[in-house]
C-alpha cells in the first residue's frame, strides 16, 4: 500500500468520524415528528438506488451473481432494517447521550468478537488494550451523566434496544466482508442499502403506526434537514467508505469511530448549544482520541485475513463463483 492510498484510507476513516458523530442529533430531531420506519427506510432505499444507478450510467456491474442473492437479502436486513428501526425506536424512550454511550462502548468490542469468531481477525495485546482505554474514555466522558438520571421501565428498553440494534449493525458489517471476494465494496453497499432501506418501508407501511401519514412528507424543515444530512453524507458517502475501509482494515479497526465520533458530538454540544466541558469530559476526549490512534497505528506484522479485490466487470460479463 503506497503513500497515498494509506492517506486516502486515514481521510475516509476522518470524514466518517465527524458525520456519524453528529447523526444522533439528526435522528432524534427526525423521529420526534416521523415514523422511524419512514424515517430510515426512504433513506436508506434512496441512497442505495443513486448508488447503483450511478454504477449503471458508468457501465458498471450493478446486479449479483444468484448464489450470493440469499445471503445478501439476510446481511441486509440486519445490516440495515433491523438495525435502523431497533436503534430510532430505543432512541425514543433515551437521551441521545445515553445512546451515544451504548454505541461507542459495545461497537468495537462486538466487531471485534465476531470477527475472531469469524477467522477473520485474532485477539492481540494492543488490540485489547486499546478497546480497554477507549470504553474507559467513553464511561469517563458520558457515564457520570448516564448514572445521575433514573432509568424507568421505558428508559432500560430503549438501551436495551440500542444494544441490540449495535449488536445487528456489527455482526452485519463482519458478514459482508467475505461477500467482497466477489462484490465490489461501493457495489455491496449499494445493494444491502436498496434491499435493506426496501424491507424497512414496506415493513413500516404494512405495520407501524404513523406511516403512511408520514409518507405526505408534511414533516417540518428541520426533520426534512436531519433527513437529507443522513441520506447525503450519512449514507452515501460514509457508508461507502465505510464499506472501502472494512475491506482494505477488516471489520474492527474502522469501528474505532466509535471512540472519536462521541469527541465530535461534545466538541459541537459546546460549540453551538452552549453545553458545558469539564476536566472529566476533557480525559475522557483525550482517553477516546488515544484508544483510536493507538489501534489504528499499523502493526508490524497484519492481523488481517486479506480479501483479494474482486475484477471490475462491466455489464454484458459474468464471474463464476
Amino acid at each position: 500500500m503506497n503513500s497515498s492510498s494509506t492517506a486516502s484510507q486515514r481521510a475516509m476513516f476522518v470524514f466518517i468520524c465527524f458525520v456519524w458523530g453528529t447523526t444522533w442529533l439528526a435522528m432524534k430531531v427526525g423521529i420526534a415528528t416521523v415514523s422511524p420506519g419512514i424515517f430510515a427506510g426512504l433513506r436508506w432505499t434512496i441512497a442505495g438506488a443513486i448508488i447503483l444507478a450511478f454504477r449503471r450510467a458508468r457501465g458498471q456491474r450493478v446486479m449479483p451473481p444468484p448464489r450470493l442473492i440469499p445471503r445478501l437479502i439476510f446481511v441486509s436486513v440486519i445490516l440495515i432494517t433491523l438495525n435502523q428501526v431497533i436503534q430510532l425506536y430505543g432512541l425514543k424512550y433515551i437521551t441521545a447521550g445515553l445512546a451515544a454511550v451504548i454505541s461507542s462502548a459495545l461497537t468495537p468490542i462486538a466487531l471485534l468478537v465476531f470477527a475472531v469468531v469469524a477467522g477473520q481477525e485474532r485477539f492481540t495485546a494492543r488490540q485489547l488494550g486499546a478497546i480497554g482505554v477507549g470504553v474507559v474514555g467513553v464511561l469517563t466522558l458520558f457515564g457520570p451523566a448516564a448514572i445521575a438520571g433514573t432509568l424507568d421501565v421505558w428508559q432500560v428498553i430503549g438501551a436495551s434496544l440500542v444494544t441490540i440494534g449495535v449488536v445487528c449493525y456489527t455482526a452485519g458489517s463482519v458478514m459482508t466482508r467475505p461477500m467482497m471476494r466477489t462484490l465490489e465494496p461501493v457495489q455491496l453497499a449499494g445493494l444491502t442499502d436498496l434491499i435493506g432501506g426496501v424491507v424497512l418501508l414496506v415493513s413500516s407501511l404494512a405495520i407501524e403506526p404513523g406511516s403512511w401519514e408520514s409518507m405526505h412528507l408534511h414533516w417540518g424543515w428541520p426533520a426534512f434537514l436531519g433527513w437529507l444530512y443522513l441520506l447525503v453524507p450519512g449514507a452515501l458517502m460514509s457508508t461507502t467508505m465505510y464499506f472501502l475501509l472494512v475491506r482494505d482494515w477488516g471489520a474492527s479497526r474502522p469501528g474505532t469511530y466509535a471512540f472519536i465520533s462521541p469527541v465530535i458530538a461534545v466538541v459541537i454540544g459546546c460549540s453551538f448549544f452552549g453545553e458545558n466541558l469539564d476536566w472529566g469530559d476533557a480525559i475522557g476526549m483525550i482517553l477516546m482520541l488515544g484508544a483510536a490512534g493507538l489501534a489504528l497505528r499499523p502493526a508490524g506484522a497484519s492481523r488481517v485475513t486479506p480479501i483479494s479485490t474482486p475484477p471490475r466487470l462491466t455489464r454484458g460479463t459474468s464471474l463464476t463463483i
